[in-house]
């Protein structure tokens, strides 16, 4: 879009932009808002089938994928999951007193889940690709 053309007041701000290397043929595409009560734990560790791109309405969430340290995200800004392979390890509610809530927009591959949970098991084995942890948790 080019920004000398005066045909609309609309403002276009770029939150987040990836080049994916490669999505699900053909891919099932979902648009999901999330609620987190205050404190609430999230989901326990899990992988989505495909890449996943989020923004933080309100809140905070602490956000944590395998092999990256864990961080806090804002409202008003936007995160990314590559899907696949990568762990998932955190997405609860950074606030003991208010609600979160954020958008994702999820790439799946048709007639697989777009959320598996990883077992004990698995999280043991992994164990050394996880960023260590501020928390402590």
């Amino acid at each position: 879009m080019d920004p000398a053309d005066n045909r609309s007041t609309s403002v276009l701000t770029m939150l987040n932009q990836r080049l994916l290397p490669t999505t699900p043929q053909p891919v099932d595409v979902m648009t999901l808002l999330v609620e987190i009560p205050p404190g609430g734990k999230g989901l326990p560790p899990h992988r989505h089938s495909g890449p996943i791109f989020g923004y933080m309405i309100e809140g905070e969430m602490l956000f944590e994928l395998e092999g990256e340290p864990e961080r806090v995200i804002r409202a008003g800004e936007a995160f990314f999951e590559p899907g696949g392979d990568v762990i998932h390890y955190q997405d609860g509610n950074n606030l003991p007193d208010a609600t979160s809530r954020f958008v994702v927009v999820m790439h799946c591959v048709p007639g697989q889940p777009m959320l598996t949970y990883v077992d004990d098991e698995e999280l043991e084995r992994r164990r050394d690709r996880r960023a260590p942890r501020q928390s402590g948790s």
